[in-house]
Formats: C-alpha cells, structure tokens, sequence
C-alpha cells in the first residue's frame, strides 16, 4: 500500500522520499527535448534520494544510477532505420498494434494516444509501487484514467497548437492542410486531458501563458520550472580548438517551426563575402523542402548534416564552433540555447517564445522568420570575436546560476507533494 503523505497545522508537505514513475511516449536520450528531460530529471531526482522509475515508448532510454526503465512494446513506425515498416499478421493482431498502423497508415500520429492506453494497463496492475505519476506531454486519455487512480502532475513543454498554426501557414495547397490538419488531430485529446490536471509544469512563463489560453487551463494550476541543463555533459573542452567562421544549429526535428530555412538563407547571403560552414546536428527529409532549399541557394558545399550523434560529439561541435544559431520561430524553452551557453559558445537565437527567458542579456536576439537579421547578428559575431567571446562567457554563468537539474528537480518534488495532497483532498471529499 502507498503510505499517504501528511501536512502539519502549517500545511507544510512531508519530505519523505516519493515513489516516482516517469512517463514518455518518445524518448531519445541524446536528441529531442523529451529524452533529455526525462533523462537527466529522473537522474536529479534519484540523486536527492527519491526512488524513480520511468515509462516509455520508443526508442527507450538506458539510465544509470540504478533507474529502472520500462519500455512499452509498440511497432515503432517512426524509427528512422525501418520507416513506415509493414507489421506482420501476429503484431497485427494485437489491437493496439492494429490501431497504431492503421493511424499512421491514414496521416495521423497515434504515439501519443497509444502510449497512454498501454501506460494505464502496465500502471493498473502496479499503482501499489508508486506515490505520483508525472506524464511528460502525452496527455492521453490513458492518463486521465490513471489520474483516477494515482495522483497525476504533467509537462507541457510548449503548446503544439502553436506548431500546427506555423505548419499550416507553411503550405499553400488545400490537401497539404488537410493533411497537416490530420497529422495534429491528437490535440484535442491532449486539450481534454490537461484541463483535467490539478497541477501542470512549464518550463517557461511565455510557454504557461501560450498554454493556459490554448488549452483554457487556469493560470493558477501552473508551476513554472525551468529545464536544466546538465552540465557535467556540457562544458567547454579546452583541448578542442574552435574553428574561424564555423556555425552550427541543432535540428532534431525537420519542421517549418524549427526555422532552418531562414538560417540557410542567411547562410546563403553571408557565403557571398566570406567562407562559411554550417554544421547542422540532425538530418533532413529526404527530397524535403530543406534539401530544396539548400539546392535552389547553391550551398551543398557550406552545408553539413551530421545525422544522429551521442552528447561527446554534441559537445565536440560545440567546442569548434565559431557561433551557435538558434533560429526557431517557437521554442517552449530552447535546450539547444542552453546547451551551446553551458559550452561557452556564443549564442544567436529568435525572439520565438521562451527563448528570451534563456538567453537573456548573454546572446544577440533577433526577431524569428527573418533570414537578414541573422545574416546581420551572425556577420557581427564573425567580424568581432571578442564581442563573441564576451557572449560565451556570459552564457556560461548564466546556465550555471539559473539552469542546473538540482535546482529544477527540487522545484518539480514540491509541485509532486502538492498534486499528492490535492489528490489526497478530493478523493476524501467525493467518499
């Protein structure tokens, strides 16, 4: 039986060590921002003594420390050495495997929806093990039913309705919006759930802002609590030389949000006068509009893909870029950003919203969707390293004072015991 926790006269939460289950319905441990937070919170968490264990979908994560890890079977369509694979009759007769080809199969992305549905049956047999659940931005209707039965805290990293409105100005022909239109049709499940959380974490105050109007959720359920970054990964590498007029842009995710197109025009207009290379962590589409682009502008040569890398590459191309560019046009909170700051590498980054909150006063802004101001703040970065290296620095400490998993592990525990007594609270009320 879960031990239930108690409040004094003062309404102060016990500080026992909580039973914690993590839940990820995608989670690659070295790219894309779900695998990096659930990675290295749950680490912070164990690390001040609570037990965690995590939940997850593809391509499941392998955490030290002694976290244990349940992968959920699925037929993983989205696996990029085996896209859109054809199942075979024996998975097929599983209905959750059948109902997750058949999505794909029309356009649509079932992960979310799916990874829920299995996430309760696995949880339904085990809620003995664990004190609160902390889903990370499935919001499935299988989590709505294990907040029925557990107490249920979520993180919405950012709204993905803001994805849909860019991915829909992206396109002009009617069936492509449709098909857009189809793709992000989970949203409405993800609307219903989280208006039934009692409590919801953000990573930035323009995210809980975007958020609370999207989804109609009440400013006050909200806790701000900013992404760490870990720091023991990434840090400046002294013994790595950084190489002249070298950009570099992480992009995990080959969407217009992420912006890359504007980077590759400026890109374009900077090679006319100097010597460029950009390195971008990441692969595009085959035949996609990035490869188009990159075609149409003539700069095969200035452009690199380096496909998938671990975090010591990651930080190895940290370490030899002249300036890192973060040109999305949203971010809910921007690793990327953080993570060249932790390197020392002098950031350029949109105004796209959090991404202020991190950057602060350490990196130029420039406003997002425009390919001449960052032609212009990359130029003034090339042109004046001192300038650059005055930036870097000032990046370094910043992510150092406000950005570390300690400190976002301790704000997420008490969010924890406030979603544990609230749930304690009404379950009494409604026996």
């Amino acid at each position: 039986m879960s031990l239930p926790l108690s409040t004094n006269g003062s309404n102060r939460i016990s500080e026992r060590p909580l039973r914690i289950c993590l839940l990820s319905y995608r989670s690659n441990p070295h790219s894309g921002g779900q695998g990096v937070y659930v990675t290295n919170l749950s680490r912070a968490l164990t690390d001040q003594g609570h037990r965690v264990e995590v939940i997850t979908g593809p391509p499941g994560l392998e955490i030290d420390g002694g976290i244990r890890v349940h992968r959920l079977a699925s037929l993983d369509l989205y696996n990029p050495d085996d896209l859109f694979r054809i199942p075979s009759i024996g998975e097929l007769r599983n209905p959750l495997n059948l109902a997750e080809w058949l999505g794909v199969s029309t356009m649509g992305f079932p992960e979310p929806f799916l990874f829920g549905i299995r996430a309760y049956l696995f949880l339904r047999q085990n809620t003995h093990r664990y004190d609160v659940v902390h889903d990370n931005q499935s919001l499935s209707y299988g989590v709505w039913a294990i907040g029925k039965k557990l107490p249920v805290v979520a993180t919405i990293h950012h709204p993905i309705t803001v994805d849909r409105r860019i991915a829909l100005r992206s396109v002009s022909p009617a069936w492509k919006k449709l098909k857009q239109l189809r793709w992000y049709s989970f949203l409405h499940m993800q609307k219903c759930v989280s208006q039934t959380l009692l409590k919801v974490i953000t990573v930035s105050r323009r995210a809980r802002n975007d958020i609370s109007r999207d989804f109609a959720i009440p400013r006050q359920r909200f806790r701000v609590i900013p992404n760490g970054i870990d720091t023991r990964c990434f840090q400046p590498l002294p013994g790595v030389e950084r190489q002249n007029n070298r950009i570099m842009a992480t992009n995990s995710a080959d969407m217009p949000l992420k912006g890359l197109t504007y980077l590759l025009r400026a890109v374009a207009d900077i090679s006319r006068s100097k010597p460029v290379q950009l390195v971008v962590v990441g692969r595009p589409k085959r035949n996609g509009d990035v490869e188009g682009l990159i075609r149409q502008l003539g700069i095969g040569e200035q452009v690199t893909f380096t496909g998938r890398i671990d975090t010591a590459a990651l930080v190895k191309q940290y370490a030899r870029a002249t300036v890192a560019v973060v040109p999305s046009v949203y971010e809910g909170f921007g690793l990327p950003a953080g993570e060249a700051m932790a390197c020392a590498v002098p950031v350029i980054s949109t105004t796209g919203g959090a991404l202020p909150e991190v950057v602060g006063e350490a990196g130029l802004l420039v406003p997002p969707a425009d390919s001449q101001s960052l032609y212009r703040a990359i130029s003034e970065l090339l042109d004046h390293p001192d300038r650059a290296a005055t930036l870097g620095q000032a990046g370094y400490h910043r992510v150092r004072r406000l950005f570390t998993w300690e400190r976002a592990a301790r704000m997420t525990l008490q969010t924890y015991r406030e979603g544990i007594v609230d749930h304690a609270r009404i379950r009494t009320a409604r026996a």
